[in-house]
């Protein structure tokens, strides 16, 4: 298949999958792109010849698949918790549109997870060995995977037991956001492990785009995250000693509130 074509094909499922947003606003951030990026993996790999998918793709399109599943499947979970939405409700608002905005939105982010997910694509059409960075950026992948997930489930157990009270236990007692650095953890273990592929400027160019991109809206939502919490916990002289005392981002560089940063998205 040309590559055009392919990266076609993708963009009509990143479409199809985001779509949810209609329902609902915010699902196109998060319902839809978790699943979106579920589906991309699972279209590209139906496309491939069996003998252009490598034990090392193979390997880079199962953990986009888990992770896509994985984040699609908790924020939907999520959603269904009355004390979830609550505290949504109060820290954000609800956010709507008509359809014109909803429509921006939606022609926006379909190509922002294609252009997330080219480094997959990237290295389905590149061809050769699999050289030392793809193999470190999968290590990289499965990493951020990991953090991702196992924040998530602390946090949730931690909200279960106490849903009143900030988390500060497990990796939240290292780094203020451990799940937004695993999802940049992620992204850049994915652009690294196609970034090895690279043969021309526009390979660059796409790829560094989405992995720009998400590093810029996980800063934005740390941003968000960061004001939200203070608003609910600010008035508590423990939240303020685990914030001056806790990275926000990155556990052991002295980084403490990303309130000034001006260059994010989201």
């Amino acid at each position: 298949m040309h590559p055009t074509t392919l990266f076609l094909v993708l963009l009509g499922t990143a479409l199809a999958v985001s779509a949810i947003g209609f329902v609902r606003l915010v699902w196109f951030i998060s319902i839809g792109y978790g699943y979106a990026i579920a589906a991309l993996a699972v279209v590209l790999a139906g496309l491939l010849p069996t003998a252009g998918l490598t034990m090392l793709l193979a390997a880079q399109l199962a953990l986009l698949f888990i992770y896509g599943a994985r984040l699609g499947t908790h924020l939907l979970l999520r959603e269904k918790q009355a004390a979830y939405r609550q505290a949504a409700q109060s820290n954000y608002g609800e956010v709507s549109g008509g359809w014109g905005l909803k429509c921006a939105i939606w022609l926006a982010v379909a190509p922002l997870y294609v252009a997330m997910f080219s480094p997959a694509v990237i290295h389905a059409l590149g061809t050769g060995h699999a050289p030392v960075p793809a193999l470190a950026g999968l290590g990289v992948m499965a990493g951020g995977l990991l953090l991702e997930g196992l924040a998530d489930w602390q946090k949730s157990a931690a909200k279960q037991q106490a849903p009143g009270r900030f988390c500060d236990r497990g990796l939240f007692g290292w780094v203020r956001c451990p799940a937004y650095l695993g999802e940049i953890l992620f992204w850049l273990g994915n652009w690294l492990t196609g970034a090895a592929f690279c043969a021309t400027w526009w390979h660059w160019t796409l790829s560094l785009a989405g992995l720009l991109c998400i590093v810029l809206i996980m800063l934005g939502s740390t941003k968000r995250l960061e004001a939200a919490q203070q608003r609910r916990y600010g008035a508590l002289p423990d939240f303020q000693r685990y914030c001056q005392t806790v990275p926000i981002l990155i556990p052991w560089i002295p980084l403490y509130s990303v309130q000034q940063l001006r260059w994010t998205l989201g």
